[in-house]
């Protein structure tokens, strides 16, 4: 843990063209019991009133709310590598990726940085969509069934049993292994998720330690289809190309 009485939680928020899908009340003034938690946005380039609802919404809570500009548009996977490398120099306890829709709300920051609290030995926990009793997860039925053939792809590449790799809700304890994952682009655009467990997979082989002993998979209480997704059919189409691309660099012997 850091040196501070209370860790300290920056969660990155990769924004493209989000001006009317940010909910802007919701992240002001934002509590986290027990911990210290700022935001960082990172525009992505947009091209509609992002970045200036992002200045106001700094504005409302500078002290809680950064934002990072790129220019021109990099693509998610490089927004949210770019704002884990911002993050990492003020040297947080926990750093995490969040959809800006809050198809996950904010409410559950709070349960996964519990679980990095209580169990010191866990690296990662990432927000698995998973459709129980008493769950409210509302998800389109092609969506959902695309999701589960290529869960099953991404756990025979990486030989782990995951659920939901493709959840934008992940929070990770800050590491050298970390550290190490983010240094380079990432090779995938869209399933750059699964390409950090690779990296980190790599990285932890060397060293003797079983990946899947440092993740932590919870099923959230609530997450929601957002209208406006950036993802269309071709791209999960792409995915399973850069799927090969990610086993061929990290993973083939």
């Amino acid at each position: 843990m850091g040196t501070g009485v209370m860790p300290h939680v920056i969660i990155v928020f990769p924004c493209y063209n989000e001006a009317k899908r940010l909910e802007v009340a919701q992240f002001v003034n934002l509590q986290l019991p027990h911990h210290r938690l700022e935001f960082l946005f990172v525009n992505d380039g947009s091209q509609d009133d992002t970045f200036k609802l992002l200045k106001t919404l700094r504005s409302l809570a500078p002290e809680q709310i950064d934002l990072l500009d790129l220019q021109p548009n990099q693509g998610k996977a490089e927004a949210v590598r770019q704002g884990f490398l911002w993050s990492m120099k003020k040297s947080p306890d926990y750093i995490g990726f969040w959809d800006a829709d809050l198809a996950t709300p904010l409410d559950e920051i709070p349960r996964f940085c519990e679980i990095l609290d209580l169990q010191p030995d866990l690296d990662m926990v990432f927000g698995a969509r998973v459709k129980l009793l008493g769950r409210a997860i509302e998800r389109k039925a092609y969506r959902h069934y695309f999701g589960r053939v290529f869960a099953t792809a991404v756990s025979l590449v990486l030989n782990l049993p995951i659920y939901d790799s493709q959840c934008g809700a992940k929070l990770f304890r800050q590491n050298e292994p970390l550290r190490q994952a983010f240094a380079t682009p990432f090779l995938s655009r869209w399933v750059f998720d699964v390409e950090i467990i690779a990296r980190l997979k790599k990285i932890q082989d060397g060293q003797g330690i079983e990946i899947g002993s440092k993740i932590y998979e919870l099923p959230l209480r609530q997450w929601q289809d957002v209208r406006g997704s950036k993802l269309h059919l071709k791209d999960g189409l792409l995915a399973y190309l850069d799927l090969w691309k990610i086993y061929k660099a990290y993973l083939s012997k």
